[in-house]
């Protein structure tokens, strides 16, 4: 299968582009959000190749996976055909709704062209899609290793720009929670973040560091904190877990399906990550038995075997039912019908 898709967060489409299909990635010569191509910071296989805009009107695309909307007018424009109408298109949705949670419409809400794809139950959960088909696939990786030393009395956290988006990742509560353990943030924007929130000794930044490196530094620190109170299901978490980190984790959105009781706490009180943190720190083999359970669970569900087959499954579907019900033209009143299909579920 040939799919047209940007590359837009990076761990998860490296994770993607490890399937048994073509992965077509529009590329521009000035690079930019448009037309990244292939990253430099991550390891992709051969059939992940570079196409340009003006290759795409003659490349046979199967299917599309739209991220953004300004993909939509993109497709349309670079390979002659509208996503959903002119070829099989999926639209797949990273994030929870930043608007009221319950309320928030979906911009592909009301659609029978195309499947509305979340990467977490919860996300399908908040989002009202209206009638449009909906599934969930959960992210899955690739097994980074049993990496774990726990030997820094610290936590690790990941998250880009604290300082912008404050209080949906949980910037605000580190100076608290830093009281427990010194905590190391790793991402970008994060140069200084210890001296801004006043707790430059307890808190540090360390900036984003590629892949390899990032998962070797993570698997120091005896514990990984995740505090952000609004955001989908970070990868970083997913990859901390599948080192063999313990975690504290605020239970919000999705992190108390991820985040399994034995692989250490998953709450929302503030006072109580805090006690949490100052106890694993003081015990590192309660530490490791933890991290233990954290990385079978995290196996499990976000192996990334798992992922391939349930985007395999989506997207066969998906191809299918285009073809099925392309528009055909009624002679005797010039319109075109289509066939409404219902929402697709991909197997567990």
């Amino acid at each position: 299968m040939n799919i047209l898709i940007w590359n837009v967060h990076g761990p998860w489409t490296t994770a993607f582009v490890t399937g048994r299909h073509r992965y077509l990635l529009p590329t521009l010569s000035g690079r930019g959000p448009w037309g990244q191509g292939r990253p430099t910071t991550w390891e992709w296989p051969a059939d992940a190749i570079e196409v340009t805009p003006e290759r795409l009107a003659d490349t046979d695309v199967d299917v599309v996976v739209v991220q953004r909307l300004e993909e939509i007018a993109l497709t349309a424009r670079w390979l002659r055909r509208t996503p959903g109408r002119g070829v099989a298109a999926v639209y797949l949705e990273h994030t929870a709704p930043r608007g009221p949670a319950a309320t928030s419409r979906h911009p592909m809400a009301d659609r029978d062209d195309l499947t509305l794809v979340h990467v977490t139950a919860f996300n399908a959960l908040m989002w009202d899609a209206g009638r449009t088909p909906t599934a969930v696939v959960e992210p899955g990786i690739a097994d980074p290793g049993h990496r774990y030393t726990g030997e820094l009395p610290a936590a690790a956290v990941v998250v880009n720009e604290p300082l912008r988006r404050h209080r949906i990742t949980g910037t605000d509560l580190l100076p608290g929670l830093s009281r427990a353990a010194p905590l190391d943030v790793f991402g970008a924007g994060t140069g200084g973040l210890g001296e801004r929130l006043g707790c430059e000794t307890r808190i540090r930044g360390l900036g984003a560091l590629p892949p390899q490196r990032m998962h070797a530094e993570l698997a120091r620190r005896r514990i990984y904190l995740h505090p952000a109170r609004w955001t989908s299901l970070d990868l970083a978490l997913i990859e901390a877990m599948q080192l063999g980190m313990p975690v504290v984790a605020l239970a919000t959105t999705e992190a108390p399906a991820a985040v399994a009781p034995a692989a250490g706490l998953c709450a929302t009180d503030p006072g109580r990550l805090t006690r949490a943190l100052a106890e694993l720190v003081a015990d590192p083999e309660r530490a490791r038995a933890h991290g233990a359970a954290a990385r079978a669970h995290a196996l499990r569900r976000y192996g990334l075997r798992r992922f391939l087959r349930d985007w395999d499954v989506l997207l066969e579907r998906v191809v299918a039912d285009h073809r099925s019900r392309r528009p055909r033209v009624d002679r005797r009143r010039d319109t075109h019908l289509r066939v409404v299909r219902p929402a697709v579920e991909p197997r567990r």
